[in-house]
């Protein structure tokens, strides 16, 4: 019953395989890989057909499986041979070269295997024929993955069906010959299930030559590196199989001894060779040379360049060092120095992987420098040792580059016509000449790292230039405040020759010198660049008695009324309210009339307490008022700073109040500062300060 199963099982996948590889007639010229699926369709049919009529285990089922195997594997390499050109076609050749080699080998033990049936000597060809059948599947698995992952994300819809089709096929070979390994399972059921589940698969390659996608496939090169790798490891154990093998012949206890020193003597020899750095690298030399038309996989370059650059971690080395470390792994130089502009020449700069042994003091000369600079050329140093180059780029370099054999090209840093630098680069680890790739891209890098470098000195000079601008912000602040104190001061000495004798004028004279004197004191410790002020937190503060403070210390220069309302508290530091008034109160004294009083009144204004302060001056047009009065530096008054409209701005948001203006021109001024009242909304008040 099972055996008949087969039979119709099999005999169907060929109908339907034969009628998809008839309907392909017509197209089967319009490429390659039309071409190669018509002959796979074929050798599928005619793989199953010789299942269905002559069995298994028969010699031609086995080189039909071999046909068929070898067929989808041109197939696969047709779609990648498409959209490559002859000298790319090198790399795609040899992987799938190594591939088909394991399938004729695994078909050829399968039919010799079938043809010495029943020979007990030969017995273990059958079993040595299933694990090659195995590792057949493996590698088309292996192949068929790599491939898929290599097409572009944008693309895969036009081979998506077909790559599973094929995963689908090749995984039902491998799990056929494992379970027969094994010996799990009847052996004609395994092989009606594999029959029955690719009847489900035939549908699969329908769909996919009826999409609409191109059968192109992008291999990249890590793609072929690994598999390439696959491929040596399926060689390694096709030789390891067939070598255990035949030393399996040697009588006992020898063969087992002989088995045993070849697996572990051939592991240990291969593991040491590929743990050589100096061989890794000439295996990417030979196979970047000999396999693509490019020495480097730019945009896998590019990424680690950029990568390298922009994200150096926690205990990073500096980005000079992150530059040099960039460029010298373009081309697998194993360290570098950086060179950086020194007086009229070039210093030591940041090193990696580098020996500083024997390192002059003065590491170029002003000529190299201005050679760098203008010519921009990258120096191969073996030129000069070879004496081949020309005399004016050799001239220029010192000697002890050309004396130290591990020094390779020297690499100029130039942006915007300027040099920021040079990087020498150690000899590679296989050592060539350098040709014109290798210079286009060091050439290309050099400007970038260039402008990181400049990038990161401007930083360093506008972070030291804002260092600078703190202090003559300081300083301009505390020329405001003198400037203050010194026309108090002047007022004060002009009205003591008319009011010298008037007893409460002296008073008021004597409170306003001491009161100079204690913030003259203050401007001096707040000019050290030592000092770090911390304001007092807020607190629950009269306001009408600072109110009157203030205007007390400023009578002997000008009228002044206050009023109001008298219990007002508000939440805030005394020391910046009397600082904010007495700014806004200097500002109102200096655009008044002589004589003419200034008010300051205090009211409620509903959770905050307002300070007016109003004068009968000149006055500010809208304009003045929105563009310039708040702006640090802008001042209506000649010789005027500009800074006490803005710093008591300043004061009273760090206290979460505000200053408003109303001004008319010709009618005066009010100025309003709005502080929160104590215990209303404390919470957000101080989250504000």
């Amino acid at each position: 019953m099972t055996a008949t199963l087969i039979l119709w099982a099999h005999a169907l996948i060929a109908l339907l395989f034969g009628a998809l590889a008839v309907s392909q007639l017509n197209r089967a010229g319009t490429g390659l890989p039309r071409l190669a699926f018509l002959v796979a369709l074929s050798a599928t049919a005619l793989w199953a057909l010789a299942i269905a009529g002559i069995g298994v285990g028969d010699l031609m089922s086995w080189i039909a499986e071999a046909a068929r195997n070898i067929s989808w594997l041109v197939f696969m390499a047709a779609l990648v041979r498409r959209d490559r050109s002859a000298r790319m076609g090198a790399e795609i050749r040899l992987i799938y070269g190594v591939v088909l080699v394991v399938v004729v080998a695994a078909g050829g033990l399968s039919a010799l295997a079938a043809v010495v049936v029943g020979r007990a000597d030969l017995a273990g060809i059958a079993e040595v024929a299933v694990i090659m059948r195995m590792l057949v599947a493996v590698a088309a698995l292996v192949l068929v993955d790599h491939l898929y992952h290599a097409v572009a994300p944008a693309a895969r819809g036009g081979i998506r069906l077909a790559a599973l089709a094929l995963a689908g096929m090749w995984l039902l070979d491998l799990s056929l010959y494992t379970l027969a390994f094994l010996g799990i399972g009847d052996a004609s059921v395994l092989i009606l299930a594999r029959g029955i589940a690719m009847g489900a698969i035939a549908p699969l390659f329908a769909l996919a030559v009826h999409r609409n996608g191109d059968w192109t496939l992008q291999l990249s090169r890590a793609v072929a590196y690994r598999s390439l790798s696959a491929a040596a490891i399926g060689l390694y154990i096709l030789a390891m199989v067939l070598g255990t093998g035949a030393l399996g012949a040697i009588p006992a206890p020898y063969g087992r001894i002989a088995q045993t020193a070849l697996v572990l003597g051939s592991t240990t020899a291969i593991v040491t060779i590929l743990s050589s750095p100096w061989l890794r690298a000439w295996i990417k030399v030979k196979l970047a040379k000999h396999f693509f038309s490019h020495r480097y996989d730019y945009r896998a370059e590019w990424l680690r360049f950029t990568d390298t650059l922009g994200k150096p971690g926690d205990g990073a080395a500096t980005l000079e060092a992150r530059i040099v470390k960039a460029v010298a792994d373009l081309t697998d130089s194993p360290g570098g120095m950086l060179l950086v502009p020194d007086g009229s020449g070039l210093g030591q700069g940041a090193m990696w992987n580098w020996d500083p042994t024997g390192l002059p003091t003065q590491i170029g000369e002003n000529s190299l420098a201005r050679y760098l600079e203008s010519s921009g050329r990258i120096i191969a140093l073996d030129d000069g040792r070879a004496d081949s180059a020309d005399s004016a780029e050799m001239t220029c370099v010192p000697i002890w580059m050309l004396d130290r054999g591990d020094a390779w090209v020297l690499v100029p840093l130039v942006h915007f016509g300027k040099l920021t630098g040079a990087i020498l680069l150690a000899r590679p680890q296989i050592d060539r000449r350098p040709d014109w790739e290798d210079l286009d891209l060091l050439r290309i890098a050099g400007r970038q790292v260039a402008s990181y470098l400049a990038e990161a000195r401007a930083q360093e000079a506008l972070s030291e230039s804002q260092r600078f601008d703190e202090f003559n912000r300081r300083f301009a602040f505390i020329m405001h405040d003198i400037k203050n104190l010194v026309s108090q001061l002047s007022l004060v000495a002009r009205n003591a020759e008319r009011h010298a004798e008037n007893p409460d004028f002296r008073a008021d004279m004597i409170a306003t010198l001491k009161d100079s004197a204690a913030r003259m004191n203050d401007l001096l410790a707040r000019l050290s660049q030592h000092h770090s002020a911390r304001p007092e937190a807020l607190a629950a503060v009269e306001i009408v008695p600072l109110v009157e403070r203030v205007a007390a210390l400023r009578r002997a220069q000008h009228p002044i009324a206050t009023g109001g309302l008298r219990d007002a508290l508000i939440l805030a530091d005394p020391v910046r309210v009397e600082q904010l008034l007495g700014h806004l109160l200097q500002n109102a004294i200096e655009a008044s009339p002589l004589g003419d009083p200034i008010t300051i009144m205090v009211a409620r204004a509903g959770e905050e307490i307002a300070i007016d302060i109003v004068d009968h001056g000149s006055g500010m047009s809208p304009a003045f008022i929105r563009d310039k009065l708040f702006k640090p530096f802008v001042s209506s008054k000649p010789g005027g700073f500009g800074l006490g409209a803005f710093e008591a701005q300043q004061l009273a948001e760090a206290m979460g109040g505000r200053v408003e203006v109303f001004s008319r021109e010709g009618e005066g001024t009010r100025f309003r500062v709005s502080l929160p009242m104590a215990g209303a909304d404390a919470d957000h008040v101080a989250r504000a300060a």
